[in-house]
């Protein structure tokens, strides 16, 4: 094990004192993560994924969000990861590319549940972990190939577990290693607009659970797992995250996660966010110039066959909507928008064109030409897109997000933050 991985799992292990900045962040983001869950339990795919929970076994430790149903934590933190991230709605830290509160959030729900943790142990836990599946991402210098919320976010995850479980630190290395064999995710299911994408982070919040079980039972895993020969960097991510474990601590990444205003794909939404005060008579074109993941992630053509998982990430339909009704509604991602032809021809005004950034994790800037209807152009440059800390939702529109995902919810659950993480005070 590298000097690195021990300074690693020593924080992890160690007293953990979050910023008082960080701890606000940390409750903001907590309860909009745990809102999109709710938002999630009447979204297309969630009740088949919640009938194959319910064939692995019984119990009733932790809540199912936005259902009457309880589960096993392993299972619990499946239909709740997928929950979580199935409409595309839930936070993100750019740099990194990591939904990191997802994963993290479920699986740390389900244990705090489950073990009936005391709220500000759980919490802690949660930044922890945060930072952790974070860190990951933002030493990372290649593309995408894994899904990397899945993968960082089930390392993160288990080692804030293992904090929450009381492990002792000489326990931590095989939490690491253990939770390095259950990794798995492609961009695969991202590319094909796959339900896969949300079942990754369902997969990768259970394993998190059930990684903290298997340590806890006595059970070792391999040593060497970030660094190693076939270790998470050399395997899953090119990249060095030495300096990056030297500063832990000294900054707190839960404050630099962005808030999702719509529930679509995040590399959506600097365009999203140009056209929300337009409407279709406003506008006869629209240039995106964006860096190449934008391009990959969301510059994906309409096709009337496409699925809601598909159609969140595809920017032209988006776009549509968008310039339609003034916002992005999950109830809109269905057969009969995808194929109406009023719909596709406002989505045909847009033209996406890869810039010349040459960072392949980049997200920002994007510059916007708009063609008006009046006959003149606009050019907007979007330095930070809406919801960053650079460019933050205002309290008023999050507040808007907030409620709007509680009302889609099957069984509405209004309970503070702290509350719905670990069902006390």
């Amino acid at each position: 094990m590298t000097s690195s991985t021990h300074k690693l799992l020593d924080f992890m292990a160690g007293p953990i004192r979050p910023s008082a900045s960080a701890r606000a962040a940390a409750l903001m983001l907590v309860e909009d993560t745990l809102a999109m869950g709710l938002a999630g339990s009447s979204a297309p795919g969630a009740d088949a994924v919640l009938a194959a929970a319910l064939g692995w076994g019984a119990g009733d430790a932790v809540p199912v969000l936005g259902r009457k149903e309880r589960l096993p934590a392993t299972a619990a933190a499946f239909v709740n990861g997928f929950q979580i991230h199935c409409l595309e709605w839930d936070a993100v830290h750019e740099p990194a590319v990591v939904h990191a509160m997802s994963v993290v959030t479920a699986a740390v729900h389900a244990m705090a549940h489950a073990r009936r943790s005391d709220p500000e142990a759980a919490l802690e836990a949660l930044v922890a972990g945060v930072e952790i599946a974070c860190l990951l991402g933002v030493a990372a210098t290649s593309p995408l190939k894994f899904f990397r919320p899945a993968t960082a976010g089930l390392i993160g995850a288990a080692l804030a577990g293992a904090r929450l479980a009381g492990l002792p630190r000489s326990r931590f290395g095989d939490v690491l290693g253990l939770a390095h064999a259950q990794v798995a995710g492609t961009m695969q299911a991202h590319v094909e607009g796959s339900i896969a994408l949300p079942l990754q982070v369902a997969n990768a919040a259970r394993a998190a659970v059930a990684v903290v079980d298997m340590a806890q039972a006595g059970l070792p895993g391999p040593q060497d797992a970030l660094m190693g020969p076939f270790g998470y960097f050399p395997l899953f991510d090119t990249g060095d995250p030495t300096a990056l474990i030297e500063g832990l601590g000294a900054r707190w990444m839960i404050e630099e996660i962005s808030i999702k205003p719509w529930p679509s794909g995040r590399a959506s939404h600097a365009t999203l966010s140009v056209l929300s005060r337009l409407s279709v008579d406003d506008v006869t074109g629209i240039e995106a110039r964006v860096p190449q993941l934008i391009a990959r992630l969301v510059g994906r053509p309409w096709i009337e066959a496409m699925t809601p998982a598909y159609a969140r990430l595809c920017l032209p339909f988006l776009v549509a909507v968008m310039l339609s009704d003034g916002r992005i509604d999950p109830r809109r991602f269905t057969d009969a928008n995808f194929t109406d032809p009023r719909l596709r021809a406002i989505g045909a005004l847009l033209n996406v064109i890869v810039d010349d950034n040459p960072d392949p994790n980049a997200l920002a800037p994007q510059t916007f030409i708009l063609a008006l209807a009046d006959g003149s152009k606009r050019t907007i440059v979007v330095p930070a897109t809406l919801g960053s800390p650079a460019n933050p939702l205002s309290p008023a529109q999050h507040g808007d997000k907030l409620a709007f995902a509680r009302s889609l919810a099957l069984v509405a659950d209004e309970d503070a933050p702290l509350v719905m993480l670990t069902g006390h005070t």
